[in-house]
């Protein structure tokens, strides 16, 4: 009995790949794809065609663990998830996004087509990541309007802070105490 991940010899082109699998990846392979998607696919071909993880290493210049990961794939009969998971750390959020992010809070939901009258941390994010295709949680959106609104208010007091701050006194604690503790 045949395993699910497993392939007889005449389904097989390689090692891992099915005659399908292997022409997807190619097909990809000449279109025009971003270096790293490009590098899984080119790791899952060598792979296939009897290639260590050492060997695939020198070649291709990329770690061992990534290697590891997309020989892993291959093994697997996952080839065809090599667009699947994202391409290392998450988005960093711009300043672009963040001066939308400002233009959207101080205006209404309904100029833009919604049908309700205020933001929520998950509907600027939805809309943004569809301006920006940066994907940032509701949860890092209120973070980032917390830190807008504390940006604004000490922008805005300003003054008011450098006022109170000239009136701080600062006295000798050792003294006060002394002649608090005498009769």
């Amino acid at each position: 009995m045949i395993q699910p991940n497993q392939f007889t010899q005449e389904q097989l082109l390689g090692q891992y790949l099915t005659k399908f699998q292997r022409q997807l990846l190619e097909k990809h392979l000449k279109s025009e794809v971003v270096p790293e998607y490009r590098q899984r696919i080119e790791i899952m071909i060598l792979a296939d065609e009897g290639k260590t993880q050492t060997q695939i290493c020198r070649e291709l210049s990329c770690s061992p663990l990534t290697a590891r990961h997309w020989i892993f794939m291959a093994k697997s009969g996952q080839a065809h998830n090599w667009q699947s998971q994202p391409i290392g750390r998450p988005k960093v959020v711009t300043a672009d996004y963040l001066d939308r992010l400002k233009q959207l809070m101080s205006a209404s939901p309904r100029d833009l087509g919604y049908p309700f009258s205020r933001w929520t941390g998950q509907w600027l994010s939805k809309h943004l990541s569809q301006e920006f295709k940066i994907e940032v949680t509701a949860r890092h959106i209120n973070r980032l309007i917390g830190e807008i609104e504390i940006e604004v208010k000490s922008v805005g007091d300003g003054s008011q802070q450098q006022a109170n701050r000239s009136q701080l006194i600062i006295a000798d604690l050792y003294e006060n105490r002394r002649s608090t503790d005498s009769p």
